[in-house]
């Protein structure tokens, strides 16, 4: 899909310009989940940019690990949300794009405050459940990195959500090996991620998070499989900084912004599609 790799190519952009911009934040898991947004934006989630803030009759995002916030930022202005040239604000005093989302800004398409990892599962299934009760059909995503999963409360949202059927939960798991303090498997060793869902009682999926199609082909199969009794786990195997080959698989590049020189290393492996803010 040569359009959603050209719109994902722009992002890329914007998340090291605006990192570099600040001086600050999170590129690594950002240009990693690109092709994620890129795919449930622009061609899998039904949204209106408009904006409600209920997301009556439509389906909605939340972004549990929100420390990727340069990714989602850029999503949304890219898709209407909010006027580009607002990216260069990104963590400046003021500015309604903070370095995790929040909501007091009222920034269009942020619903929660997220980044105090662990929770956005949970949320996540409080608006599932409300759908349900309103007698709605849309759907409800989330996405986790891998680390998250070292929180307790994560597991306790697993349990409740397959006990209670909620079945028009899509959850993805950034599945890139790699937290703020090194590879998961030194930190925290998560096993078979895919085996333990399995194990809860969800429907799982697997997938090249950086195959743009792949990406695209699973999130359709995901809602496929909703209404079926079990909540859908889509275990997404990415690389952390993909797309600048120097903070590929580097989980320095967690939470550092790249230098002068490095920024335009980066730009020039990265085409410029749809303009610059």
């Amino acid at each position: 899909m040569p359009e959603l790799s050209a719109i994902a190519s722009q992002i890329r952009r914007d998340i090291v310009r605006m990192v570099h911009g600040a001086n600050s934040g999170h590129p690594g898991g950002s240009l990693g989940c690109t092709d994620f947004f890129t795919a449930l934006y622009f061609r899998v989630m039904k949204h209106n940019p408009a904006f409600n803030m209920n997301a009556t009759n439509e389906d909605v995002f939340f972004l549990s690990n929100g420390h990727i916030s340069p990714a989602w930022y850029s999503t949304l202005a890219r898709s209407g949300y909010f006027d580009v040239k607002e990216l260069s604000t990104f963590r400046k005093i003021n500015s309604r794009l903070q370095g995790h989302p929040a909501t007091h800004e009222h920034l269009p398409g942020i619903r929660i405050a997220s980044g105090s990892l662990g929770q956005g599962m949970s949320v996540a299934i409080g608006a599932a459940l409300t759908k349900k009760l309103n007698g709605e059909t849309t759907k409800v995503f989330s996405l986790h990195g891998d680390g998250e999963l070292d929180e307790g409360q994560i597991w306790e949202a697993v349990m409740f959500a397959a006990h209670h059927k909620v079945d028009n939960l899509i959850s993805t798991i950034d599945w890139n090996g790699q937290q703020i303090d090194g590879p998961t498997d030194v930190v925290m060793r998560l096993g078979n991620i895919r085996q333990k869902f399995d194990a809860f009682g969800w429907t799982t999926l697997e997938l090249d998070g950086n195959d743009i199609d792949a990406v695209v082909a699973t999130l359709e199969k995901a809602k496929t499989m909703t209404g079926q009794g079990k909540p859908v786990a889509i275990l997404m195997h990415t690389i952390m900084g993909k797309g600048v080959d120097f903070m590929e698989n580097d989980h320095n590049w967690h939470g550092v912004a790249p230098n002068d020189e490095q920024l335009a290393k980066a730009l020039a492996q990265l085409p410029e599609t749809l303009g610059d803010y």
